[in-house]
């Protein structure tokens, strides 16, 4: 009996698909495409990059990237998330890094903004490989409750609503954001 063979693919040919229009992510080398996921989504993951873009730029911290970056965490098979908002130092990313391809180093802040067709099971397996990968915070932004949820490694999520203030100083030197900030039309 004859079984059907997969190709995997590598983190390179991801790239090489990313330019003909294919988004996804790889997942131990099968390509799992994504879609669009609406403008709140947008709106909220580009005032969180613009927040850590602009203080991280300000204090030469490291660096700041989108979904569209990607983090390559493992090869052969290659995996290569997207996370939505990631900020990585200057001690694990050179400032002047300018290379090309995916962020081989994992960030020290990841941001994932929950999408109401997410599974709650797949968005906590994702903050948890972020935490068993080295990230230090990894902030679940729920746009529908206007609340986000705080992990980090060896400690328990904390919720934030209302008026509470995502403080990243621990990993982010001097950077917080009030969650009306985050949520604001």
């Amino acid at each position: 009996m004859a079984t059907a063979t997969t190709e995997l693919l590598t983190a390179e040919d991801l790239l090489r698909l990313s330019s003909e229009g294919v988004k996804g992510e790889l997942i131990r080398g099968v390509l799992c495409e994504t879609v669009s996921v609406g403008k709140v989504h947008a709106r909220i993951a580009m005032r969180m990059g613009g927040e850590l873009d602009r203080h991280v730029r300000r204090h030469r911290l490291g660096q700041v990237g989108g979904s569209d970056g990607g983090v390559l965490i493992q090869r052969n098979p290659d995996t290569v998330r997207e996370p939505d908002v990631y900020f990585v130092s200057a001690e694990r990313l050179p400032l002047d890094d300018d290379s090309d391809g995916y962020l081989e180093v994992p960030p020290e802040l990841v941001v994932e903004i929950v999408s109401p067709s997410d599974r709650q099971e797949a968005v906590n397996d994702k903050t948890l490989m972020w935490l068993s990968l080295g990230v230090l915070m990894v902030v679940e932004v729920y746009p529908a409750e206007r609340a986000v949820m705080v992990h980090r490694p060896n400690t328990p999520a904390v919720t934030l609503t209302g008026e509470d203030i995502l403080d990243c100083g621990d990993v982010l030197p001097g950077f917080s954001l009030p969650l009306s900030e985050i949520f604001e039309v």
